[in-house]
């Protein structure tokens, strides 16, 4: 299994380079210029000038290589106040937002937080919904819970979190007046009345996105746990004198997990990636709203930044996912 992991991981480090040189090559396609947002008054040659330190004139293999090196290795930088508002100290070069002469690097790791608190409380809670959801509509197939949970099951996957966040708003905020209907970022947990504040303004999002989660996760779990419940080893498991909870839980819960690992952990970087509709609907001043401001901004930088970042997720998570496989089946070996 090491020998394994070290070779896929091997592996990865061609298959994100390619796939980061792609990114670059289609963000750089797009029209943008650093010295958009800068005041009128700044003439063209120190407007150049800007241009010049930040590398844009650079051809584009040299732009790229650039890149990447602060992707891996972001050096140490402070900005210093000039005439122009704003200039790049020699101390050390870094990935600079053109909207906010900010390091990239700097802006996602306060938006960080937020994201990772709204994105995997609710993947958690979507999971914790989704496999007994799966497992008990698996095994009262056609009953009325399994006809109510495949009817919710639906509804949750088909209509998209932008208007179920919405909705949830008009209900739960609105009319009903129980949460707040937007997410305030800067709010801190200092007691339990600030701990219930925060409990609160969390519940919507979270919600919303652990819907749309657990729809999808609930619909794997029902068919790979039918699929197992009709094996020969379920039979002769039975007829050994196994109670049912344990050839249910232990027997055909492991084997129907194998497919739902995957869904489950190549899903984490889409959740990601949906969560910036959310995070647009509640305010949540995250890695979602930090990456749309940078597309209507143009801001290159950022967007090449977080799609690489979103491609790391995916390549690592494929990753686990695999390994993980030989943990759920002890007939799976890669050594």
């Amino acid at each position: 299994m090491l020998t394994y992991t070290i070779r896929r991981l091997i592996l990865a480090i061609p298959t994100l380079l390619f796939i980061s040189f792609i990114i670059f090559l289609i963000v750089k396609l797009s029209p943008s210029d650093p010295t958009a947002g800068l005041p009128l008054t700044i003439p063209p040659e120190v407007r150049e000038q800007i241009r010049e330190s930040l590398g844009v004139n650079d051809p584009v293999l040299v732009q790229y290589f650039k890149w990447l090196k602060l992707m891996v290795w972001d050096e140490p930088l402070h900005l210093v106040e000039d005439w122009t508002g704003w200039q790049i100290a020699p101390d050390g070069p870094r990935i600079i937002s053109y909207q906010t002469r900010s390091p990239v690097m700097d802006l996602i790791v306060q938006r960080m937080p937020q994201t990772l608190w709204v994105v995997g409380t609710s993947y958690i809670v979507g999971i914790l919904i989704a496999l007994p959801l799966g497992i008990i509509s698996a095994y009262r197939q056609y009953s009325v819970f399994d006809q109510v949970g495949t009817f919710i099951s639906m509804v949750g996957f088909s209509v998209p979190t932008f208007f179920t966040g919405v909705l949830f708003i008009v209900i739960f905020a609105v009319h009903l007046g129980w949460f707040p209907s937007v997410y305030d970022t800067t709010h801190e947990v200092t007691d339990w009345d600030s701990f219930v504040v925060q409990v609160k303004q969390i519940i919507m999002p979270v919600m919303v996105l652990g819907l749309y989660n657990a729809s999808q996760i609930s619909r794997y779990m029902r068919a790979s746990m039918l699929d197992n419940l009709n094996q020969d080893y379920v039979r002769t498991a039975r007829a050994k004198g196994l109670g049912e909870r344990v050839v249910v839980l232990v027997h055909v819960l492991r084997n129907s997990m194998i497919p739902v690992i995957t869904v489950i952990a190549l899903n984490i970087p889409a959740v990601f990636g949906g969560a910036i509709i959310t995070e647009q609907v509640f305010k949540v001043n995250g890695i979602g709203q930090l990456l749309i401001i940078a597309i209507q901004g143009g801001d290159v930088p950022v967007v090449q930044t977080v799609s690489v970042i979103f491609a790391v997720l995916i390549v690592l998570f494929n990753l686990i996912a695999d390994v993980l496989y030989g943990v759920l089946d002890p007939r799976i070996r890669y050594d």
